[in-house]
């Protein structure tokens, strides 16, 4: 339960600076890249609210956000493909460095969430969900954001 919580925070911590990343953004290319991260933080956050109970489990809707998150996953090589950069972009240089293991790890993003999509059946499947896609992102982003 304990690492339940950790996750969950580290899903709000997410979805706040995801939301206060984008003030400023001039380079196109960052602002489509940051909208899609967006995205993806905004359908994780249904999901979690799921896990939580904050909102009651509603089995399609917490399918559609994983189908959702498995689109914005496949989409993230193309919009990461060129080396774009922004005073207020948090994609370290590693991105293209690595750029084979960062496709690796979104590719991986974009398998579980739509396994997920089939599978979320109960509020045990939801939280368990949570879990699994606040690790992908965790995998990501430990080495690949500022």
């Amino acid at each position: 339960m304990k690492q339940f919580h950790i996750l969950l925070c580290v899903m709000a911590v997410l979805l706040c600076g995801t939301a206060l990343a984008h003030t400023g953004v001039k380079n196109p290319a960052v602002k489509a890249r940051m909208a899609s991260m967006s995205g993806i933080a905004a359908e994780l956050k249904t999901i979690g609210e799921m896990a939580k109970g904050k909102t009651a489990f509603d089995q399609q809707q917490a399918r559609a956000a994983a189908a959702a998150i498995a689109v914005y996953a496949a989409q993230t090589p193309e919009l990461f493909a060129q080396e774009e950069d922004d005073p207020m972009s948090e994609a370290k240089p590693e991105v293209w460095q690595n750029f084979d293991d960062f496709t690796a790890k979104s590719d991986a993003l974009e398998r579980l969430s739509r396994d997920l999509a089939t599978r979320i059946s109960s509020q045990a499947d939801v939280q368990t969900a949570v879990k699994e896609l606040a690790q992908s992102c965790k995998d990501c982003h430990r080495i690949y954001r500022e």
